[in-house]
Parts: structure tokens; sequence; C-alpha cells
């Protein structure tokens, strides 16, 4: 899409002075015609993809192929698209989506470093009509937050939890994290991570799947095009299932983080296929009962 200004420079005329003209003392102006629109655009065009009016119109500050780009468009085109923009409220967390409201076109709340349930909780209890997500890291949900998100979805809160795992902690340099594989280098395990000093991965999903107030969980990730409409379908279903009321919500995504793997954004795709999802293996974990999924027909 061009902005106005660009538009506005094509349809005036462009002066330009010959630089070989001035070594004589000489100006010459030429004037330079530039079309008022793109010749491509005379031609008929079928829209096929525009981006969500939930998202704001500005440059991200995430590196060059970072998944937490994908993650908040597939998130914001989900309430697109169920149409409920006005009644969603997201929680940002500490960590490289620290900023996630400046992207996100909804009501959002800051909370404190792992206290992104926490606070969901409470926005969910007073406005139990909305529907209320919060975004978090491995750092922010499965370090510090540990405490929060299990009794969290242990209480069966209605909300949604949108976890990223790139299997290290990406705004403070790439310290391992709770989730960083075995044998994987970081900052502070340089010779890889090994069991016998920093135990096994924490399989996040798995863990909380088996507590009762958890509704759905699922673990995706966005590295090929399957991937990511596999991704689209988990978001939209843990919005859906608010209406139900039956309890949390938990969407896991694999992640890239290029710049702390050491990897570019191609190499770092491979490194999912051929390594993260060994560890972390896709597909859905906890489902609803077929019961439940004709209530949410009901309410259609």
């Amino acid at each position: 899409m061009q902005s106005e200004e660009h538009l506005l420079v094509e349809e005036q005329l462009i002066t330009v002075k010959d630089p070989e003209s001035e070594k004589k003392d000489e100006t010459v102006l030429t004037d330079v015609e530039v079309p008022a629109k793109p010749r491509c655009l005379d031609d008929e065009y079928e829209m096929v993809y525009h981006k969500p009016k939930t998202m704001v119109e500005v440059s991200m500050h995430y590196c060059p192929g970072c998944a937490h780009s994908q993650f908040h468009k597939l998130i914001m085109e989900a309430v697109d698209e169920l149409g409920i923009q006005e009644q969603t409220i997201g929680v940002a967390p500490v960590g490289c989506a620290v900023f996630a409201y400046d992207y996100m076109n909804i009501d959002m709340s800051e909370a404190a470093h792992g206290r992104a349930t926490a606070t969901a909780t409470g926005i969910k209890r007073l406005m139990p009509d909305k529907y209320v997500f919060t975004y978090q890291g491995d750092g922010d949900l499965a370090a510090i937050g540990t405490a929060e998100t299990i009794h969290t979805i242990n209480r069966g809160e209605n909300i949604a939890i949108f976890f990223m795992n790139t299997a290290v902690y990406g705004m403070t340099s790439g310290q391992m994290a709770p989730t960083s594989l075995v044998g994987m280098k970081t900052t502070t395990s340089p010779i890889g991570r090994n069991v016998a000093d920093y135990g096994y991965p924490i399989k996040v999903s798995e863990l909380i799947a088996q507590l009762p107030g958890a509704f759905y969980v699922t673990r995706q990730a966005m590295h090929t095009p399957t991937a990511v409409r596999k991704a689209k379908k988990a978001i939209l279903n843990a919005f859906k299932y608010q209406k139900l009321h039956k309890g949390t919500c938990f969407i896991e995504v694999i992640g890239n983080c290029p710049s702390n793997w050491k990897m570019t954004p191609v190499e770092a795709n491979k490194f999912i296929d051929e390594s993260m999802v060994k560890t972390f293996p896709l597909g859905d974990i906890k489902l609803p009962n077929s019961e439940d999924l004709k209530l949410l027909e009901q309410e259609k």
C-alpha cells in the first residue's frame, strides 16, 4: 500500500539538476514526468489478502525472521475474522513481546514479569463477557511465571494463553531457558545443555494438560505454510471455546529465534524441523469432548 505522501510525489513534476553541467557553472533543468500511479494498477487484480484492521500500521521491532510478528498477525487475524475486536483484551508480557500492545489494535494491559495469567484472571473475572488472552514467551511463562501459569490453569480460568516457545531467552541475549534442548548451546550453557547440571527441557503443554482446568491444549509451529494454517485454526478455536466457560485454552507455538540461535531465518526453520519438534512434538494434546463441541454449535 502506497502512502499519501508517495502518491503526492508521483503526481508532481520532479525537477533535477544535471551533475555534469554543474561543473561548468551551467544549470540545466530537466522535467521528468512520473506516472500518477504504477502501471500495474491499470490492470484488473483480485484482492486475495489484506492486513487485518486489528493490526496497527507501524513497523515492528522484531529481528528479521523472528516468529513473534507472524504470531501477532495470526492472533489479530482471528480476532478480525470473528468480529470481536471491541470485546477482546490482551495482556502483554515481559520479554521480546513486551511491546505487543504497540501492534495489536485492541485493548491491552501490561503485566509484571511472569504475572500475565494473574492479570488476565482479574480482567476476566471483572468482565466475564470479554475475550481475554495472554501472550507470553518461555522465560516469562515457564520460568518466573510457572506458579501463576499452573494455578491459573488449575483453577480453569476462562482465558486463552498464547505461548511462544523459542527454547531461549530472546530479549536478554539468549540465555538457557526452561525449554532449551539437551545439548543446545546458549550464553549460559556455552558447551551445551547437559541433563546432569541443568535437567531436562520442560514440556509445558504436556505438563499443564494434566490439570483438570485445562480445556484445550495444543502445540503448533509457524515454519511452513501448512504449520501456519494449523496454528491459525488453533488460535481461532481458543477464542471460540471461551464462549463455553469450560476452562483454560493453551496454545503453544514453536517459534524460531535466528538472532540467538546464530542462524539465518532459513536455517532456523530447518532447525525447528530437525531438532525442536523431536523434543516438542506438534499436535493436539488435550481436546474438548464431543458434548462440549455440541454446545458450541448451539451457541452459533
